[in-house]
């Protein structure tokens, strides 16, 4: 055991001209990649993936914690794996409720509903707010530059994962709003595999949203059509 995780701490990709890629970084961004499937699809697994993916991460963006070899921090990148993990275990919890009442035909966990307008003012108002007052705390603790971005992608991250446990649909407009400014911040900071991750993140999520919606709009329908046409078989009894 001690030997498979020496080679997870040191393994990693080399490239001509001295460029890297870490095994561990990859690895957690295909669990991360698996989980976000898993959401799309409505499945509790997703959830205990994703914690997986959070625990390798972690030990990345905190690079000289853990001895890698690259020296850069990101501590809003490192703080939003432990916010994963913990949020996770909510939404774990919440979905593994959920299936067990579930009547849905293709067993998901969780049926996709619209936020109220209250509700959505709120998530923008949090998201706003909480990239002010974590960009300072960030900066003090030394987190790299633009430290905005760091604490927008960690706000942003804590309320997709919050929204996705809930069945919001808009949860995954929400992660598009972080991948936009994670992309640039990664690359800066030589998180390469991130990085090209978090574009095709985007692209998925997008694609998450119009599944959900769909999804929704059919319930929708259907719920339409049962109540114009109620069952006859039926009976009401007093």
């Amino acid at each position: 055991m001690t030997d498979i995780l020496r080679w997870l701490f040191d393994a990693k990709i080399e490239f001509a001209g001295g460029g890297f890629l870490l095994w561990r970084e990859v690895l957690g961004n295909v669990f991360g990649l698996l989980s976000a499937l898993g959401g799309m699809r409505r499945k509790v697994w997703a959830w205990p993936i994703g914690i997986i993916g959070n625990a390798l991460l972690f030990t990345v963006f905190l690079g000289t914690v853990f001895g890698a070899p690259n020296p850069v921090n990101l501590l809003g990148q490192a703080g939003r794996q432990i916010m994963f993990i913990l949020v996770s275990i909510y939404g774990w919890y919440s979905w593994q409720r959920a299936r067990k009442s579930s009547t849905a035909s293709d067993h998901a966990a969780v049926e996709p509903r619209w936020a109220s307008w209250p509700v959505r003012i709120g998530l923008i108002v949090a998201l706003f707010a909480g990239t002010a007052l974590l960009t300072p705390l960030f900066k003090a603790l030394g987190s790299y530059e633009p430290i905005w971005a760091d604490a927008w992608i960690f706000m942003g991250s804590l309320l997709a994962t919050y929204g996705m446990a809930r069945g919001w649909v808009e949860f995954w407009l929400i992660w598009v709003a972080v991948d936009i400014v994670g992309v640039p911040l990664l690359f800066s900071a030589g998180y390469y595999a991130s990085a090209f991750m978090y574009i095709f993140y985007g692209l998925f999520t997008l694609t998450g949203f119009f599944v959900w919606w769909r999804v929704k709009r059919q319930d929708g329908q259907k719920l339409s059509v049962q109540t114009a046409f109620p069952d006859p078989t039926v009976t009401i009894q007093k």
